[in-house]
């Protein structure tokens, strides 16, 4: 299963452009290693006065994304990127923000599908054995209890698997000649 990681720095006023450069070369060297299948920047827009940077990071599985963090090269990066950037900060993507983790988000319809796939089953399955059980407290209540639950098992449970089976789906962008 595919690894996706999310890195934000803070670039050092009068640093960026040096970073973003520097960025953009390591990018590129960084496929050298077997495990990583994809890297990004995302900056803000030009002339902007934001010096957040966001990099995002595919790995073939956890394995190949501790090797390449515990790698020689990737520690003269952090060396050097500490120098012109505040502390990173790390986060790993799973379910529906690993779609997001490339500049071009799918289709809002194919979003909307996959989330409809995910949302139906769970709400049926939370009325059926959550609902006999909070039948009798007041409606708001009962609404945020299973509010609760659906988020916790679409963010958690559901949305994962969704994603992960549907992947090739969700980022083809094939379009059908009839």
């Amino acid at each position: 299963m595919s690894i996706h990681v999310a890195i934000t720095r803070k670039v050092l006023p009068g640093k960026e452009e040096e970073f973003k450069e520097a960025l953009r070369h390591f990018l590129g060297e960084s496929f050298v290693h077997d495990g990583v299948n994809g890297a990004s920047m995302i900056t803000g827009l030009p002339g902007a006065d934001d010096r957040e940077i966001g990099i995002l990071r595919t790995f073939k599985d956890k394995t190949e994304r501790d090797e390449f963090y515990d790698s020689e090269h990737f520690r003269k990066w952090e060396e050097y990127a500490s120098t012109l950037t505040e502390a990173p900060v790390y986060r790993e993507l799973n379910g529906l923000e690993a779609w997001f983790r490339s500049p071009l988000a799918p289709p809002r319809w194919k979003m909307a599908i996959v989330t409809l796939l995910g949302v139906f089953p769970t709400s049926i399955f939370l009325s059926l054995t959550v609902g006999p059980l909070v039948k009798d407290l007041p409606l708001v209540i009962r609404l945020f209890t299973i509010a609760a639950l659906m988020v916790g098992l679409l963010t958690w449970v559901v949305m994962p698997i969704l994603t992960k089976l549907m992947k090739e789906w969700i980022r083809s962008n094939k379009k059908r000649v009839s």
